[in-house]
């Protein structure tokens, strides 16, 4: 189950242009812009984002600000003049001048490095809904219902309380049910590619979400021995 909402079965798959030169950070979106369902491509310069761009038809772009070749902010100058796919971008903490810029030559959003994946992925979310293409906001599975809208979770018509946490993990299960998610994947998007902590977290919030849902004896939420978790029914 993907958060993008097709309104046909002929729809074609969104696609993702990422555009980054640091190897970490174009891993770790190509991983969580996979899982949600986009077809994802890569560039690692300006000339070479602009040379995708101009062969593929593109959706959303995260650009980087600072590339080789050219950096992102004369990327957006050139694509703008012929395309006006959405345009996230990236920036260090110091560069918010420059994310102002680009706001200003055409980009429709920015993210601060350091992010969450869910972050970016509400503001792709966002975008891509102002350029007419809608995500579903309601997941269900066995009883259980997430609203992304208003953060609301129920299962079987009872109201669950959770956590900001508790409700990301729970939102990730739902989007892949049936499948086994790894504890790297859990770990990069549901805590962010910069986390350092101890991967134990993991088996404390699943442990949380099934005392909450009531799964116990674990029959919806199940560990896969040596590899990570699963939702089934």
């Amino acid at each position: 189950m993907s958060l993008y909402n097709e309104s046909s079965s002929t729809e074609r798959q969104p696609t993702v242009l990422i555009v980054d030169d640091e190897p970490h950070i174009v891993d770790f979106l190509e991983i969580g812009f996979s899982y949600e369902g986009f077809h994802v491509l890569m560039a690692a310069s300006g000339p070479e984002a602009l040379e995708i761009s101009r062969l593929h038809p593109l959706d959303v772009i995260i650009l980087d600000i600072m590339l080789p070749g050219l950096d992102g902010l004369e990327v957006t100058r050139r694509i703008r003049k012929v395309n006006d796919v959405a345009i996230i971008m990236l920036t260090a903490k110091g560069g918010i001048d420059d994310c102002v810029v680009g706001l200003n030559v055409g980009a429709d959003d920015y993210v601060t490095k350091p992010f969450a994946f869910k972050e970016l992925l509400a503001r792709v979310r966002a975008v891509l809904r102002r350029h007419g293409r809608n995500f579903a906001e309601v997941l269900t599975f066995q009883g259980i219902t997430l609203d992304h809208g208003t953060r609301i979770v129920t299962c079987d018509g009872q109201l669950i309380p959770l956590t900001p946490r508790e409700f990301d993990l729970l939102e990730l299960f739902l989007m892949h049910p049936r499948q086994v998610l790894t504890r790297e994947v859990i770990l990069s998007r549901v805590w962010g590619y910069d986390y350092e902590g101890d991967d134990n977290i993991i088996e404390v919030y699943v442990r949380h979400l099934r005392e909450k849902l009531n799964d116990q004896p674990p029959r919806l939420l199940q560990t896969v021995r040596g590899i990570g978790y699963t939702l089934r029914g």
